[in-house]
This record gives C-alpha cells, structure tokens and sequence, in this order.
C-alpha cells in the first residue's frame, strides 16, 4: 500500500492530487509530477495505471474501496452530526484495513468535532460553496490556522494559477487537489520522467 501521508509530507514545496476520471488519466497525473489522484468512482485499472496513493472519495465501504485499489479513504465530517458511531467505525475499518482515513471539513465546528471524536491525521479542507463575497481560497487560509500542528491539511479548491498554489503553500497547507487534467503547468519544477 502506497501512504498519502508520506506522499505529501515529503519532499519540498505543496504536493499536488490531480482527479483521475480513468486510468488514462491517472497515468497522465503521475507523468506530469502529481504526487496522488482522487477518485470518485471504482475504476477498472487504476491500481495498475499509477503508483500514486489513491485518495478514494466515492460512497462506499472501506471495503470496497481497498477493493478498488485505494491506499486512503475520505469521510465527511458532516456525518459526525448525523451519526458519529456510524462515522467512527468507518475509520476504524479502514484503518484496520491499511487505509489511511482523510476527513473532510467545510468550516470551524466541523473541524473541531472531526478534532474530538476522530483525532485525523489528514484534513481536507473544503469550504461551502462561496456565498455572498465568501472567497473559497480565503476559507481555506481562514481553517487553516486550526489545524494542529503534525496534522495534514489538504485544499480542496479550484486553483488554476501557479499563485494560488505558492499561496496555499505559504500558508502551509501541504496538498492541493487541483481541478485540471494538466497539471504540469502547476507544477514547479519539471516533471520526473516515467
């Protein structure tokens, strides 16, 4: 199993997660320097495609998705609202099952009650949709703060400049998931060859 922790942490500067929407895609992600994909669905070949860490983010058990080739699964913390046992015993499947368990907040209570009943090593930090003059960047950088330090925090924004992302790593977000199919122009150095 590839860790996304360990992918993220390591090495200089923010790492990127790209979608990956096939297994073509996916090929095409690590080609251009990303350092994991994200999937929405089970995709035939995509264990096979990518030696990336594979963030699963479909609805399905962690299970299913280590049967699909994940090495992370991603929860909401939404869900801790609802039905916090349900929530809790997700993660604690996945983690006996080698994955790793990614939490997604939208805003401050969320973050704080992922804190108190799941303890993640990995954030991900989605704000609600912009409403009025709402900036997602800026919702992010605003979370970002309340993450404790040794804890992961990964953006989930539509970045489309080389700015946005040299912002989001000064501000210490350690990965963004960036809403293109190529990402190479993103990336800062050249990409590794494959």
């Amino acid at each position: 199993m590839r860790r996304l922790s360990q992918a993220i942490s390591e090495g200089d500067g923010i790492s990127l997660i790209a979608p990956a929407s096939d297994a073509q895609a996916a090929r095409d992600a690590e080609s251009q320097g990303a350092e994991g994909v994200v999937v929405e669905s089970d995709l035939a070949g995509i264990r096979d495609a990518t030696g990336l860490p594979i963030l699963w983010r479909a609805k399905s058990s962690p299970a299913e998705a280590l049967n699909g080739g994940a090495d992370a699964l991603l929860v909401a913390a939404q869900a801790l609202e609802d039905d916090a046992e349900w929530l809790e015993r997700q993660c604690a499947e996945a983690e006996d099952l080698g994955l790793e368990c990614v939490v997604e907040v939208r805003d401050a209570d969320e973050l704080e009650l992922a804190l108190q009943r799941l303890d993640p090593e990995i954030f991900l930090l989605a704000p609600q949709e912009a409403r009025d003059a709402d900036d997602p960047l800026e919702n992010v950088l605003d979370l970002l703060p309340d993450i404790p330090a040794g804890k992961l925090a990964i953006a989930d924004l539509e970045v489309t400049t080389p700015d946005e992302i040299a912002e989001l790593e000064r501000a210490g977000v350690d990965a963004v998931i960036v809403g293109s199919q190529s990402i190479a122009s993103l990336v800062r150095a050249a990409p590794p060859e494959v």
